[in-house]
């Protein structure tokens, strides 16, 4: 049985979105309700036009997809959103798993797999690409023996917003100009800024900036 599904795009390249929304009109059965060019544009189209599924980038700027799929899914744990990405590191796989995503593709599949996968999340399944099982072993593995990823604490010791604000500081927004993109006091944002500091032990700029990189944040690694 072929279920109908309402789809937004979200990636920050329009010649991407394009070239998905292409892809996807062969499909009778999926249809493209919407577009975003940003992970904060997609948060307000998932509140908007309460879509079945959301395909959606990893490394976009000023909010990249793993913290937009958070958000999504506090706005509605229904909706199913898959990352569509050029990256393979495990930290972007488990990362969107754990914010609640449902699936996982490369940019390289074929037009067959993500409508495939597409389906399969619909009917209530997980769709990881066959290439990338074996970053899902490999962090079951190194759980299963208490083995941490690096000496530096993990992005889960930060809360949402100040993962939201560390990406903002990595970009080289100062604080002044987070307080005026996230409409917050900045008063507030300093005191983000300072337990993100404290929480990670990093104290400058380029070391915060450099682990927000490594950690797959920041859209700078795009």
């Amino acid at each position: 049985m072929v279920i109908p599904i309402k789809v937004v795009l979200v990636d920050d390249h329009t010649l991407m979105r394009g070239g998905v929304r292409s892809i996807l009109s062969r499909a009778e059965h999926i249809t493209v309700i919407g577009e975003a060019e940003d992970g904060r544009e997609a948060v307000a189209l998932a509140s908007k036009l309460a879509p079945d599924m959301i395909l959606i980038d990893i490394a976009m700027p000023g909010l990249n997809g793993v913290e937009a799929t958070r958000k999504i899914h506090a706005v509605d744990p229904k909706i199913a959103v898959i990352a569509l990405s050029m990256h393979s590191d495990e930290r972007y796989v488990t990362g969107i798993l754990d914010a609640g995503g449902r699936g996982y593709l490369l940019k390289t599949c074929s037009a067959e797999e993500l409508i495939r996968a597409m389906d399969a999340v619909m009917r209530g399944g997980i769709y990881v690409t066959a290439d990338l099982t074996h970053v899902l072993i490999a962090r079951m593995n190194a759980e299963r023996q208490g083995a941490e990823h690096s000496g530096t604490p993990h992005l889960d010791s930060l809360t949402p917003r100040e993962r939201e604000v560390l990406q903002l500081i990595a970009e080289g927004l100062t604080s002044k100009e987070i307080s005026a993109r996230l409409g917050t006091a900045l008063k507030t944002i300093e005191t983000h800024r300072t337990n993100i500091i404290r929480k990670l032990d990093l104290h400058s700029i380029a070391e915060l900036t450099k682990y927000a990189i490594r950690e797959g944040l920041t859209g700078l690694s795009h």
